[in-house]
């Protein structure tokens, strides 16, 4: 086999229809890419792999830029990956691909299943990647995700929780990281999972003759479920998670409806104590630490 000349043919098939502009154009191209891949691992073992840059510097020669010797590793590494993880999404584009082919299966897989459903930009992607998303994730929902078991709310949470500090604060009061949250309220949302809506800051709840205010209040779509968030700037204490309990018990009791699941408490603080956690009576509370960039 004319393993160059078959490269070339799939290359200029994806040129000429990188102009058609139809849905299935970004589908094409990663099957492009795919075929390209799989006949230059064919001729790297056929010829060695010094072929690789061979054909690198007659293709950029025959075709223009575009087709470095980085590059075609690339497809070869998206070949290999396919046959790992037999079919790939096509709402990825080959972009999208060239910042996870340097990852591990499952990382990858993880970052595919996110930008599906946060329908993420290449530069989206790229800052998951660099603030360590995956490696976030805590060992056992790692586990259950390369064993495709079933997740629920608290797994997808980050620890700790990134929070960007746009304004350049100096002293972080609970009041500034209140702020910091809620004018960036969409990242800080992903940053714990998906699927979750805002319903208000703050939010007024009367328990007896007192009124309690909600650090933050938001919903989970997929899990329907109702969660309450708590932000402290010190280390987690005792009676932080006895406040949020009451703050949950509150919402299932007078908001919860009978079809949906029990209500989440999710306290923000500086330092968890998991010794405190241990011992906490309600497991549907969580302590995530946060970091300010």
């Amino acid at each position: 086999m004319n393993y160059y000349y078959e490269i070339k043919k799939e290359l200029i098939d994806n040129e000429i229809n990188k102009r058609i502009k139809d849905y299935s154009k970004n589908k094409y191209e990663l099957q492009k890419y795919l075929n390209v891949g799989k006949l230059l691992l064919e001729a790297g073992k056929h010829y060695g792999e010094g072929i690789i840059n061979e054909y690198s510097l007659k293709l950029t020669k025959d075709l223009g830029r575009g087709y470095s010797k980085r590059n075609l590793w690339l497809m070869i590494r998206f070949y290999e990956l396919t046959k790992k993880m037999q079919t790939l999404s096509a709402q990825l584009s080959w972009s999208h691909y060239c910042e996870l082919l340097s990852l591990k299966q499952e990382e990858i897989s993880y970052y595919i299943d996110i930008v599906e459903q946060q329908n993420l930009s290449v530069r989206q992607l790229r800052d998951k990647i660099k603030n360590n998303d995956y490696n976030r994730l805590p060992k056992s929902t790692k586990k259950k995700l390369q064993n495709k078991e079933i997740i629920k709310v608290k797994d997808l949470i980050k620890n700790p929780i990134i929070i960007k500090n746009k304004h350049n604060y100096e002293i972080i009061s609970e009041k500034i990281l209140q702020k910091l949250i809620l004018e960036d309220i969409e990242n800080f949302m992903k940053e714990l999972g998906n699927s979750f809506c805002f319903i208000g800051s703050e939010y007024k709840i009367k328990i007896g003759d007192k009124y309690n205010y909600i650090d933050l209040f938001l919903y989970n779509i997929k899990f329907r479920c109702y969660v309450v968030i708590e932000f402290k700037i010190t280390e987690l204490k005792k009676e932080h998670t006895g406040q949020i309990e009451i703050y949950m018990n509150y919402i299932d009791k007078n908001i919860k409806t009978i079809d949906e699941d029990k209500t989440i408490g999710i306290i923000i603080v500086k330092k968890n104590d998991k010794y405190i956690m241990e011992y906490c009576s309600d497991r549907r509370i969580i302590a995530k630490e946060y970091k300010i960039i």
